[in-house]
């Protein structure tokens, strides 16, 4: 992509997702999203029913009679954006490329994070990290990320979500806000790595798929390739049996999708290329707040 097509590109994008980010995300992303902590505030003399362990002594000596800490909630926090580069999210057949929505999502995702002073750090993986963004704040920075969602080239087509979490876990010392952007097409488990890094961080998964991914249409003779293996076969889509037996095959990893994220305690959301991600994302605020 040209340079001058990159700027335009991003200049959409920011116009968008910022006016979303503002309009629609800025209260549902404060109350979905907690502060990594307490921070202390202020003092208060002693009242009946508070908890002993705030007492501060040092205050207390001073005025010979019991005060205790007050806290408030930090606010600021640190959003980290996964996203899955692989082969299989340049694959689009409504209005437009996996990939593409996943840009819309992570650039809001984003804007709404400095509009709470939060700092924002991305992680490109596909079955290794492609690139590491260390978090930062400010709208230079996310113009630089979006630059970079755009026009990224994976080294690789294939997929592994388990490293991915795993690098999460070690990289991010402090606890933060992880949204893990994929179609989930990985043939390993990931269970256990979700399950230890949801325990440090707060992850979020935010699932997004084709509708062709659910439902084959009855169009006769098909070629179908695998984005991630390079895979070729003609299939016969007029054929009832089989796209019941597809159907039935993307149900199944749904359930075992589903069953993964409820085992590791993860919120997750499943969005369709031709759906409003919007209205989609509000729910999983809402659902979090």
């Amino acid at each position: 992509m040209e340079t001058s097509e990159i700027i335009k590109k991003v200049r959409k994008i920011e116009i968008k997702t910022r006016g979303l980010s503002s309009n629609i995300f800025a209260g549902q992303y404060h109350s979905a999203f907690k502060g990594r902590g307490m921070a202390f505030s202020e003092v208060r003399e002693y009242q009946y029913g508070d908890d002993v362990r705030d007492i501060d002594w040092n205050v207390t000596a001073r005025f010979h009679k019991p005060y205790i800490k007050v806290f408030e909630e930090e606010r600021e926090l640190t959003v980290m954006l996964l996203i899955d580069v692989s082969g299989s999210q340049d694959f689009g057949t409504q209005k437009q490329l996996k990939r593409d929505m996943v840009t819309e999502i992570a650039a809001t995702i984003a804007f709404s994070a400095i509009q709470n002073n939060d700092k924002i750090g991305v992680v490109f993986f596909s079955d290794k990290i492609e690139k590491y963004i260390p978090p930062k704040k400010g709208r230079k920075h996310i113009l630089y990320i979006i630059r970079e969602l755009l026009d990224f080239h994976a080294e690789s087509k294939h997929t592994d979500i388990a490293q991915a979490v795993e690098f999460l876990t070690g990289v991010s010392k402090r606890r933060c806000t992880a949204f893990l952007l994929s179609d989930f097409y990985d043939r390993k488990d990931f269970l256990q790595q979700l399950t230890i890094a949801n325990r440090k961080h707060d992850v979020v998964a935010i699932q997004v798929y084709d509708k062709r991914a659910k439902e084959l249409p009855d169009i006769g003779l098909m070629k179908v390739v695998d984005a991630e293996t390079g895979f070729e076969q003609y299939v016969d889509t007029s054929s009832k049996k089989l796209r019941e037996a597809y159907h039935r095959y993307w149900m199944n990893r749904q359930t075992q999708l589903t069953e993964t994220f409820a085992k590791s305690n993860v919120d997750s959301v499943s969005i369709a290329t031709d759906e409003d991600f919007v209205k989609s994302l509000l729910g999983l605020f809402k659902q979090r707040g």
